[in-house]
């Protein structure tokens, strides 16, 4: 959720022991610690051939993260609709299942209201450093590969390398973007409510 560039990506991962077993057997750990996106879809390919249809993507392109953004003015609420709708999916896939976990972003309890309001019925934890769990850093991998997916199609697209995160150099590519394409093409592209769109 922390760059300037790029679509808001929320993704779940339904594990057993068994799954549990074979993801911590391929490698799979949160994706911060993996600095390379070749490794990152490598192991994004062997999650979904371990889960099957046991995982959910939700990818929001800044173009509908900004008409979100007008709506819930809080990034929060919009991560807590995000997680639910990621839950409520795989609760329906695996109905079984009776447990959620996710990362704390919040200290509300935005998505457990999120998920009363979807007529989800389940036990959810929330916790710090969730990704220490395999399925929340199995997760991350997933969630991860598809915001590269599409920095690299729209990088590609509008002749540009964009960049990650929010600092001086991801200024000089926006920048650069809006001569080229001009200002009112930025909201396709970036997250507006950003300090970053008022500096540069």
């Amino acid at each position: 959720k922390g760059d300037y560039f790029g679509p808001l990506v929320v993704a779940g991962v339904y594990t057993n022991r068994e799954i549990t077993r074979a993801l911590l057997d391929a490698g799979i750990m949160d994706s911060k610690r993996i600095g390379s996106g070749k490794r990152i879809r490598e192991l994004a390919t062997r999650i979904r051939a371990e889960v099957g249809g046991g995982y959910k993507v939700v990818r929001w392109a800044p173009a509908r993260y900004n008409l979100l953004y007008e709506e819930y003015h809080n990034v929060n609420r919009m991560l807590a609709r995000g997680h639910a709708t990621v839950i409520k999916d795989l609760s329906v896939r695996v109905p079984s299942c009776g447990r959620a976990l996710s990362d704390q972003f919040t200290k509300a309890p935005l998505i457990t209201r999120e998920l009363k309001n979807r007529g989800v019925r389940l036990k959810l934890e929330e916790r710090t450093k969730a990704e220490n769990d395999i399925a929340v850093a199995a997760a991350s991998i997933l969630a991860r590969e598809s915001f590269l997916d599409w920095m690299d199609r729209v990088s590609e697209k509008v002749g540009l390398e964009l960049s990650l995160g929010a600092g001086s150099a991801v200024k000089e590519i926006a920048r650069e973007f809006i001569r080229k394409f001009g200002k009112e093409k930025l909201v396709e592209v970036v997250k507006l409510h950003f300090r970053t769109t008022e500096e540069i």
